[in-house]
């Protein structure tokens, strides 16, 4: 689920709690270290993520937040931005060429560039926390 974030609003903030859970407790992200990746280049998206990128010649970025039971992805268009939702269960990450996440029939695919070494940590919390969820919640796919 795609929803545009420019401006705070009680409603999509309850949909994304009630998706993925509410944000890590400050003790907590002192705990994981940061629960925020720093800004990546977007090289490519799906189709049906196309009309969330800039048209012209920019370079588009995003950036992922780590939740309990899920990630938010945020996508700068200009002026507005907008955040994927996407709960751990739905959730695939591929290391090839950089980064790609797949989730909902969608995926984006992240730039290897330095700021992709410089998330390296970041990504091992992620992959972590997607085991540690698995293993709490098993689904049909990693039975």
């Amino acid at each position: 689920m795609v929803l545009e974030t420019t401006y705070t609003n009680k409603d999509t903030r309850k949909t994304i709690n009630n998706l993925i859970g509410k944000p890590f407790s400050f003790l907590q992200r002192l705990k994981l270290n940061g629960i925020g990746s720093k800004r990546m280049i977007i090289q490519e998206v799906s189709p049906n993520l196309k009309s969330y990128l800039n048209t012209v010649s920019d370079l588009n970025y995003g950036n992922i937040e780590l939740r309990p039971n899920g990630i938010l992805i945020g996508i700068n268009k200009g002026l507005k931005n907008y955040t994927w939702v996407i709960p751990y269960y739905q959730f695939y990450l591929y290391k090839t060429n950089g980064i790609s996440i797949h989730a909902q029939g969608r995926f984006i695919h992240f730039k290897n560039n330095r700021t992709h070494k410089e998330n390296a940590s970041f990504f091992e919390k992620l992959i972590h926390l997607k085991a540690d969820y698995d293993l709490r919640f098993p689904h049909v796919d990693s039975i």
